[in-house]
């Protein structure tokens, strides 16, 4: 069965929303779908989108399981961004969580170190 995801995320000032999630991410967005919209794939049919949506913003809640969590935080850092929480779960699962200006949340989750 094949799956496709559109994850949305809904922010307010769209134009500072760009420039954060391409730090956060690691690039532009893949395509533009209208004015108001941005999306980026983040693996084969699955995508990342913001959405000017005013009445809505801060209220996203996305995580992303990564082949090596370390690397990808280790990069996000170095586009000068830096984790909101670190979490441990009991069975060594760990997410890295970061929070746009918006109060959005996005998290990587991997294995134990």
């Amino acid at each position: 069965m094949a799956l496709d995801l559109f994850a949305g995320i809904p922010v307010g000032e769209y134009a500072a929303a760009l420039k954060w999630y391409e730090r956060l991410l690691g690039s532009p967005p893949t395509f533009f779908p209208n004015d108001t919209e941005a999306v980026w794939e983040l693996a084969e049919h699955r995508f990342v989108f913001v959405e000017h949506r005013p009445g809505h913003a801060g209220h996203a809640m996305h995580t992303l399981f990564v082949d090596d969590l370390d690397t990808r935080v280790a990069q996000i850092t170095e586009r000068g961004l830096d984790p909101a929480e670190r979490e441990t779960y009991s069975n060594g699962v760990r997410k890295v969580i970061y929070r746009d200006p918006e109060g959005n949340e996005i998290g990587f989750g991997g294995g134990p170190a």
